[in-house]
């Protein structure tokens, strides 16, 4: 499959002429849903989803197939899918398979909303989480920056999931000297063969 960065936790999977797009939100950039088959979203937070481009997308393509966790999917609108912890289904051509279930807290709790991860064909995208599946992880796309996380978090967390290979997502609050920084460490010290995608950059995976 084909891997292209987007703004943020923004990702697109291409294979077969199918596009999956995984949390299209407001730091994500224009035009991520062009041409999308299937769109997956961990979770509410406006970083993920952005409403208005989602619906948006729909109109003009009706097919576009929505998966999320139940609470949100009600909240977005009809023809979309609810899916849940331990669900495994087929989206744009791809094999999905659903983990997690919370996310990460910040303090006190907060904030204490579902947050899904999947798992696509052995690429893991998390949300704002570091939940560690049982299954294996050929990719893991790691978080690289948010109230929820600290460097160190991060860095137990590739060594936990065991992947053959990791990219940072959720890095439009780091610096250019946050971004060198936490990619160094996670070069030294994730251990496993750790790159940057950069954004608008594709790799195959």
């Amino acid at each position: 499959m084909r891997l292209t960065k987007h703004g943020h936790a923004c990702v697109r999977l291409e294979s077969d002429g199918n596009v999956l797009v995984i949390d299209p939100g407001s730091l994500s950039g224009p035009g991520v849903l062009a041409g999308a088959t299937a769109v997956l979203i961990t979770h509410e937070h406006d970083d993920h989803i952005d409403v208005d481009q989602l619906r948006a997308a729909r109109e003009s393509n009706p097919a576009l197939a929505v998966h999320t966790h139940a609470a949100l999917a009600d909240t977005i609108g009809a023809e979309v899918t609810a899916v849940g912890v331990g669900d495994t289904f087929t989206a744009a051509g791809f094999t999905v398979r659903v983990v997690g279930g919370e996310h990460a807290e910040i303090v006190d709790g907060l904030p204490g909303c579902p947050n899904v991860g999947f798992i696509v064909d052995g690429l893991y995208h998390p949300g704002d989480s570091l939940f560690v599946p049982a299954e294996p992880v050929d990719t893991l796309l790691v978080p690289a920056s948010g109230p929820w996380l600290k460097l160190g978090a991060a860095i137990e967390f590739v060594r936990a999931v065991k992947p053959s290979r990791a990219f940072p997502i959720h890095d439009a609050h780091l610096s250019e000297v946050g971004i060198d920084s936490f990619d160094w460490w996670l070069d030294a010290k994730g251990g496993t063969d750790y790159a940057r995608v950069p954004l608008g950059g594709s790799v195959t995976v």
